[in-house]
């Protein structure tokens, strides 16, 4: 079996990614939490749907970026052979 080389570089990435994807959570959290009046705890004690909805964003960022990766592979030319 081979073994799998994770870089340091893709790992920042990945980070990034979750990183963001948790950050339009707490965003959205927060503008519901404004929009319908509740109060302020909630942005604590709703922590778990934030992580849970954080989880689908990055989720759903992973199947776009690699159905971006695809297609631009799919349709890359490649060099003829001589």
């Amino acid at each position: 079996m081979k073994d799998i080389i994770i870089t340091s570089r893709r790992q920042k990435t990945e980070l990034w990614f979750a990183a963001g994807a948790f950050v339009v959570a707490n965003i959205l959290n927060i503008y519901a939490i404004a929009t319908y009046g509740a109060p302020a705890k909630e942005v604590f004690t709703s922590i778990f749907y934030v992580l849970a909805f954080t989880a689908v964003l990055y989720a759903f960022s992973v199947i776009v970026r690699l159905l971006i990766y695809s297609t631009t592979r799919l349709f890359k030319k490649k060099p003829k052979k001589p």
